[in-house]
């Protein structure tokens, strides 16, 4: 198992044409050998899964990379335990996560959004 911090920036949508780098996420995940994250090992390392929310014009977010029931993944900043704050990775568990690949996440307002990873490095 390999954890690794990973940066998201904003693919271009509707509101940015040109995608955006002062909008996205760093995580940090265990990734398998193929790119994808591994929930057997996140569950030995749950607690080194972390999320920062950066979006130009709002404070910025922290919290966990999570495993909902049904085996999806999702952010949580509610350290109370409100899921309704939650955001979705959309199939987070079949996606490869290397520099160049697309990802898409459902945030708070229920919009899905694409982002770019960027970078996925050893930490």
């Amino acid at each position: 198992m390999t954890l690794k911090k990973i940066r998201l920036e904003l693919a271009r949508d509707h509101d940015f044409p040109n995608g955006s780098r002062e909008h996205g996420y760093e995580f940090t995940a265990p990734l398998n050998d193929d790119g994808r994250i591994s929930a057997e090992d996140w569950k030995a390392s749950r607690e080194h899964c972390r999320v920062l929310r950066f979006w130009r014009g709002e404070e910025d977010e922290v919290g966990h990379l999570v495993r909902k029931p049904g085996g999806s993944w999702a952010f949580h900043y509610d350290i109370l335990g409100d899921e309704d704050d939650d955001e979705a990775g959309y199939r987070f568990g079949d996606h490869v996560f290397r520099s160049g690949e697309y990802v898409s996440i459902r945030e708070h307002d229920d919009v899905l959004r694409t982002f770019r990873v960027v970078t996925a490095r050893e930490i």
